[in-house]
């Protein structure tokens, strides 16, 4: 689990300063609709002009992808490959059982085991990331049991959100706003997952890639992006 930092709010691009102002919300769950709290807790405070940046685990969390370890049934075959994972200093990942078990669900047999073997060839020729290269977005995007401080989900792998790309480009239609998925973490990683048409990749990575919504338990799934104007 990562721990939460303080980073500085006015980030300098190319000469050009953004603010990044982190939107505090309650604890979200399956019952909640990403539209809804958007609406009720980021809308009022956005301008003309602003990026609306959401964290992949939230939007996970309300489309039902947050599994109870009480709910997985860890298979052998999981249970062998969760050893072989290379462990990360963000966290777990597919180190343990019960994570390995949800990619192997969401990716199939065949693809893990040719992504084990892929990833095994390349930590022979000293090459780190094989593995989640032939596995997908998805498996990489699993978050473990332990890695999420909040309850009720410190004790659930959390799955990667399900069309990033098509969620942001229906809030865009509906706000008018653009909008981003990020998977961030504390140690430099940031990689957009789904943004609507509008948003530069490059841009919106280079802009949280310090992790302005911290990584604990703020309870800030939405951040605001927005330019300064003298």
């Amino acid at each position: 689990m990562s721990h939460s930092k303080q980073t500085e709010p006015i980030i300098t691009i190319g000469g050009v300063k953004f603010e990044r102002l982190p939107v505090k919300t309650g604890i979200l769950t399956p019952q909640d609709d990403i539209a809804e709290v958007i609406k009720m807790y980021a809308l009022p405070l956005m301008q003309p002009g602003d990026i609306l940046t959401i964290s992949e685990s939230p939007l996970a969390i309300t489309q039902g992808r947050a599994i109870p370890v009480t709910e997985i049934k860890v298979t052998h075959l999981a249970k062998l490959l969760s050893h072989f994972v290379a462990k990360v200093p963000y966290g777990i990942g597919l180190g343990a059982p019960t994570s390995m078990q949800c990619a192997i669900e969401e990716t199939g047999v065949p693809r893990i085991l040719f992504a084990a073997v892929i990833g095994a060839i390349g930590k022979l020729l000293k090459r780190k990331g094989d593995f989640y290269k032939v596995a997908g977005m998805q498996a990489a995007l699993i978050d473990a049991a332990t890695t999420s401080p909040v309850p009720p989900y410190t004790d659930t792998v959390i799955k990667g959100p399900l069309h990033p790309e098509k969620v942001c480009a229906e809030l865009h239609s509906r706000f008018g706003y653009e909008f981003a998925v990020m998977d961030i973490n504390d140690i430099g990683g940031c990689w957009m997952i789904g943004g609507s048409p509008g948003v530069s990749k490059h841009f919106i990575e280079t802009v949280m890639k310090d992790n302005p919504q911290g990584q604990g338990d703020e309870l800030t799934p939405f951040c605001i992006v927005r330019r300064v104007t003298d």
